[in-house]
């Protein structure tokens, strides 16, 4: 009974994640706090929120690695317009529109354009890095207009206890994972991933579907570099550095297949906070940041080998 339970992908990761937390309460000091349990979250909501689109898209047989880069360039219009008017809700619409923006040339490029989606998001990773170099000049700008509202976003908890940053990214799961499971437009997305011939054969826009998979990715990572941008107070050309590989990371210990068609956004958040509560851990005993790196990068190898035999083992390759 319990073998049948643990090969379920969700049961395996809810067991590690168990595991991890129950290792790291008896080895690192204050680990099993409130205080330090709230923070993890606080830390895994943005993570959380991109790994959600970037999930999306995997699962529709296409990669985003561009929303690192998002994170970064999203602060821009963000504190520019909040700062020229004072008001948050300008601030977030052009911050949004942004995204939309970059969202729609994505999706065109891979869905119509018939580019391969990681060369795609690839150059516009690197086009949206150089252009945050070039209007910042390598200076942060910082949040002048210092909104109360915007603040909270960082700052704010519910009940004293949950992030704001958390409960925003429980909300924003919990549609998404209700419309891949019981919505139309989700089982489209697993079918076109799965076989896009067949998908196309049935019926489904295969192209429409990865195109508003794309959109969905960056208008989810535009949600995450708000927070962030409240999180640092200011737009910066460092922001979000590295931030694509730890969510690509979470996703495919998730379960998600790079090769499309299989996983689930349960797992995908069951693999961010395996990764969060572990690095927190590492922290707590002290542990350089490198050796963190060099354990995250070997999870990373191990998932994608268990991925790639799955594939071979369903396909009886």
């Amino acid at each position: 009974m319990l073998a049948r339970l643990l090969r379920r992908q969700e049961m395996a990761l809810l067991v590690c994640l168990i595991l991890v937390i129950a290792f790291f309460s008896v080895a690192a000091e204050n680990f099993f706090s409130v205080r330090n349990i709230s923070n993890v979250l606080g830390q895994a909501s943005l993570p959380l929120i991109a790994g959600t689109g970037c999930a999306i898209v995997f699962i529709s047989g296409e990669v985003d690695i561009s929303i690192g880069a998002l994170l970064a360039t999203i602060a821009l219009p963000l504190i520019v317009v909040m700062n020229d008017t004072q008001s948050l809700a300008l601030g977030v619409s052009a911050a949004l529109m942004f995204g939309l923006a970059i969202g729609v040339v994505n999706g065109w490029l891979t869905a119509y354009a018939g580019i391969n989606s990681l060369i795609v998001t690839l150059g516009m990773m690197f086009v949206m890095r150089g252009g945050v170099y070039l209007y910042t000049g390598q200076r942060a700008i910082s949040d002048d207009a210092a909104l109360d509202s915007f603040i909270a976003l960082s700052d704010g908890r519910l009940f004293g206890v949950i992030p704001y940053a958390a409960v925003i990214a429980i909300i924003l799961l919990s549609l998404f994972a209700y419309m891949m499971r019981h919505r139309p437009f989700g089982r489209q997305v697993y079918a076109v991933g799965g076989n896009p011939e067949v998908a196309r054969l049935a019926g489904y826009d295969v192209r429409r579907v990865k195109f508003l998979c794309m959109i969905i990715s960056s208008l989810l990572a535009t949600v995450a570099g708000i927070i962030l941008a409240a999180r640092v107070g200011s737009a910066q050309h460092t922001a979000g550095l590295n931030f694509e590989f730890q969510v690509v990371a979470a996703t495919v210990l998730g379960g998600v297949s790079l090769a499309g068609g299989i996983g689930n956004l349960g797992g995908m958040a069951l693999g961010v906070l395996i990764l969060q509560f572990l690095s927190n851990g590492l922290r707590g005993l002290g542990l350089p940041t490198e050796w963190q790196l060099v354990i995250t990068g070997m999870i990373i190898i191990a998932a994608v080998a268990f991925d790639e035999a799955k594939r071979r083992r369903a396909t009886g390759g």
